[in-house]
């Protein structure tokens, strides 16, 4: 349920990066405020209960690649070989990163056998 939240964080952060880039009146500007509130708002509780490092790496990592996927379907930004490479990589990197990590719970018990 919290790895749930940490996607629905991401995609609120993908609105108010997009926010941030294209707001320009009042109702565009308090969306984005309001999508900051809710994505660090889930983003928080998600990390109270999982690996703090990893949920970040995987909020930044949905964020990052959701971006930069809105800005190539909305709004006609180029991306070149170079682009797909980097965002591969970093869903490489955010992937392997969520593999080797457990739950906190599942490292507290490991740590008392």
């Amino acid at each position: 349920m919290m790895w749930f939240l940490v996607v629905i964080a991401a995609i609120f952060e993908i609105g108010w990066a997009t926010g941030l880039k294209y707001a320009n009146d009042v109702t565009t500007w308090s969306l984005t405020i309001v999508a900051i509130i809710v994505s660090f708002s889930l983003l928080i509780k998600s990390a109270s209960v999982l690996p703090t490092s990893t949920v970040y790496a995987v909020f930044v990592g949905l964020g990052t690649v959701g971006t930069v996927a809105v800005d190539l379907l909305f709004f006609g930004v180029d991306l070149n070989l170079l682009g797909i490479f980097f965002v591969g990589l970093l869903l490489t990197g955010v992937l392997g990163l969520k593999m080797v990590t457990g739950d906190k719970k599942d490292q507290k018990e490991v740590g008392t056998q």
